[in-house]
């Protein structure tokens, strides 16, 4: 318990300084560039669209900041911090923390699904598979980690797929065996955190998307679709678990439950390049083009999939969305 009292403080010491930093970017913002704040899982991707864009749009520049997609929205609605592309990890971020204030509308571009990722040097890694994966993360010498709930789509993903692997494997008190045992347990502000401490052997096991493990080469262990929060076929299934975490003010929480893992992206209103940021949107979501990258690294296109907001969508994304039924 101690270890995971340390790692959130960490988390929340992170939060204050960026509170009590600057509200505004120190990037120049330029009629040639654009800043994208984005889920840390993106940060391969988007590294090689912003190439590709750089080089088919010469002299434009693309800035990116790698954050929890929680994290990302509050420097938005929060310390007003300029934006041309928020890229979220879950859409339900944008939906929550940005619509109507400070982004009109959201898209949702890719899936992913949740895995336990390891390496050589985690403890019983020859030992580990899909079948007895949840008996080796109990285990008291074992050591895991996930990002932080309040910061990081993926720390609330790791605590809804450990409630639903309960609910699959018929144990009660599953959760608590992983989450709750004594220092087993390490949470960063985001989950690309705890690359480097898998490296160096700090922890063993950490949850984490499956297109992260496969980008970095990371040894992994494929979860059960009712558990690994892929597939639309369990959508109902996904619900049975959830979890809270911090509302749109202080004191106040959002309940987040189980649902198929949807990335979200928008441009928020206070976008100091819009024109710029829209052809970058665009480019994001061509399928010959974002789509293609994405689809390489790991994460499922799912272009055009429902919103919500479909109504508020410039008439040139209307093709990349569809409205609801």
């Amino acid at each position: 318990m101690r270890k995971k009292t340390i790692t959130l403080l960490i988390s929340t010491a992170v939060v204050l300084a960026i509170l009590c930093g600057c509200s505004k970017n120190t990037h120049p913002q330029k009629n040639n560039a654009i800043t994208i704040f984005h889920a840390g899982s993106l940060s391969v991707p988007l590294s090689q669209m912003k190439e590709e864009f750089e080089k088919i749009n010469p002299g434009t520049k693309i800035l990116t900041e790698a954050a929890g997609s929680r994290m990302c929205a509050r420097k938005i609605a929060d310390l007003h911090q300029l934006c041309d592309v928020m890229m979220s990890a879950d859409y339900t971020v944008i939906n929550e923390i940005l619509i109507p204030k400070y982004a009109s509308w959201c898209i949702k571009f890719a899936s992913n699904q949740m895995a336990i990722v390891y390496t050589e040097k985690s403890k019983y890694a020859k030992e580990i598979n899909s079948k007895n994966w949840y008996q080796i993360l109990s285990r008291p010498d074992v050591i895991c980690g996930h990002s932080n709930p309040n910061d990081d789509p993926c720390g609330y993903r790791s605590i809804i797929t450990m409630k639903l692997a309960g609910i699959f494997y018929h144990d009660k008190d599953l959760f608590n065996k992983i989450e709750n045992k004594k220092d087993g347990m390490m949470i960063r502000p985001k989950e690309t955190d705890f690359i480097s401490l898998l490296d160096v052997g700090q922890v063993d096991y950490i949850f984490l998307y499956k297109s992260v493990a496969v980008q970095h080469n990371l040894k992994y262990v494929e979860l059960p679709p009712q558990v690994n929060l892929s597939s639309m076929k369990y959508a109902d299934f996904y619900k049975q678990a959830s979890v809270n975490v911090s509302g749109k003010t202080p004191g106040t929480h959002i309940t987040k439950h189980g649902a198929p893992i949807l990335y979200g992206l928008t441009i928020p209103k206070i976008s100091p390049n819009p024109d710029l940021a829209m052809k970058f949107v665009e480019f994001v979501l061509s399928k010959n083009e974002g789509l293609k990258i994405m689809d390489k690294n790991g994460q499922d296109p799912v272009v055009p999939e429902v919103s919500n907001t479909y109504k508020e969508l410039p008439k040139n994304l209307e093709q990349y969305a569809l409205p609801p039924k």
